[in-house]
């Protein structure tokens, strides 16, 4: 009925004025004008310096010192938890707090945050590049039933040979900086991925690791007992391990010989300036590749080992070497006893916990993290392997405040068994706690090493 008649609201007003709404509107705009205009300058001023102090912070980003200072208010936030909750991480009770936890706290919080340098950030192609390598390892993985029986993805590696081996005599400065002789024991490593496998015509290129180097510590009066200590990240020469892995005491005051494999693209088979850079990386096909390598090494200087008649042999591994010990404690048989301390359990759950938030989500976003990854290193993972030795020669420590691989991996490692918790300042001295978890003294690990093999 009111068809073709114009509505009343915009109708024109009697003498030609517009429309109530039309004025309404027309007023609105002048409003909203009105108000733009003085703002206009603060919104370009507030443009400004949002965008200089991006400028400022990309600079400053590239600062170590700068970086380093995040240590200090993630170590009150360490010590605000421990006190408000009592625990310091995945219910484990904390410890008494001192300020020497607090430095040890702050000083781990200082390296990671100096380790995150924006130059070694992935770039937009190594996203592409590492999520196609882990999506084709993912399926030729499944194919060929290793993500099944992960043990399956492992091959025996060939004995070694007295014409393997080749022998140099060293010197180095022990746990008291006196001058330690030691033997370096080199060999061709002769392992390689196979063809097939993604990321590994990138290892293959890695000249100088192959070339595999043991330190040997051994005693002249006959057989004796072994341990094979396996070094940490960033580690690798004989400096380092002697003092890392209390060299000196498991050889002179002990009585063990002691053999120090050096672990892929470390030490002297490094191929960048910081040793083991590229095994622990955003490449993380690489990894993969160098824990593969490891057990691959170390099971060859096993065989060594018990040609010479050892009448017990002995892991012990920390932080990088901790997984390597629990990995190899699910591979190989004849082990007396291992003791993983301050053992990293997963990967990529690491990976998650200590990337910074870009990365984290953009890692995500190209199905790098949450999922594929995971499957990948389910064939290299401590936690999908059944241990070949009794629970009660298998030793599990950790650092209460180890801000890299935290309490919380060590609980993983030990698959919910109780970890007893020991606070240790000397090797006589031991004060018993209920419940919890070693604190970062290795001495408490050679203590633990020592009365499994019955000494």
């Amino acid at each position: 009925m009111n068809e073709g008649r114009p509505d009343p609201v915009d109708a024109a007003a009697p003498g030609g004025f517009p429309s109530p709404a039309k004025a309404v509107a027309a007023i609105s705009d002048v409003a909203s004008a009105a108000v733009r205009l003085p703002l206009a300058p603060f919104q370009a001023g507030v443009t400004t310096a949002r965008g200089r102090w991006r400028t400022l912070a990309r600079a400053l980003e590239r600062r170590s010192l700068v970086r380093a200072s995040r240590a200090v208010p993630r170590t009150l936030r360490f010590v605000g938890r421990a006190l408000l909750s009592g625990e310091v991480d995945e219910a484990v009770p904390r410890p008494a707090l001192s300020i020497a936890l607090a430095a040890q706290v702050a000083l781990d919080e200082a390296l990671l945050a100096v380790a995150m340098t924006p130059s070694r950030f992935p770039l937009r192609a190594d996203y592409h590049r590492v999520s196609r390598e882990l999506a084709d390892a993912r399926a030729l993985f499944g194919r060929r039933g290793w993500l099944a029986d992960p043990a399956s993805y492992h091959r025996t590696p060939p004995p070694l040979r007295p014409q393997d081996v080749t022998w140099s005599r060293h010197r180095t400065l022990g746990a008291r900086y006196e001058q330690t002789p030691y033997e370096r024991m080199s060999f061709d490593s002769g392992f390689a991925p196979r063809r097939q496998e993604p990321g590994g015509d990138r290892w293959r290129s890695f000249a100088a690791n192959d070339t595999a180097a043991v330190t040997i510590l051994r005693h002249d009066d006959g057989p004796r007992p072994w341990v094979v200590g396996v070094h940490g990240f960033c580690m690798g020469f004989a400096l380092a391990d002697f003092r890392g892995l209390h060299a000196d005491l498991l050889h002179r005051e002990l009585g063990f010989n002691v053999a120090m494999p050096v672990l892929p693209l470390h030490g002297p088979r490094r191929v960048t300036r910081i040793s083991g850079e590229p095994f622990l990386s955003f490449e993380l096909m690489n990894g993969v590749h160098g824990m593969t390598q490891s057990i691959w090494d170390i099971r060859r200087l096993l065989g060594w080992i018990r040609a010479q008649g050892a009448p017990s042999i002995s892991v012990y591994g920390v932080s990088l070497g901790g997984y390597i010990a629990a990995l190899l404690a699910g591979l190989e048989d004849g082990l007396d006893s291992v003791v993983a301390g301050i053992p990293v359990s997963d990967f990529p759950g690491l990976f998650h916990a200590h990337s910074p938030h870009h990365i984290r989500a953009r890692s995500i976003e190209h199905k790098i993290l949450g999922g594929p990854a995971e499957d990948v290193y389910r064939v290299i993972s401590p936690l999908g392997f059944a241990p070949r030795l009794p629970r009660h020669r298998r030793f599990v420590f950790a650092g209460y405040g180890d801000r890299l691989s935290t309490p919380g991996q060590a609980r993983r490692r030990n698959c919910g068994r109780r970890l007893r918790c020991r606070e240790s300042t000397s090797t006589k001295t031991s004060k018993e706690k209920p419940s919890g978890i070693r604190d970062t003294s290795e001495t408490t690990a050679l203590i633990v090493c020592m009365w499994a093999v019955g000494v």
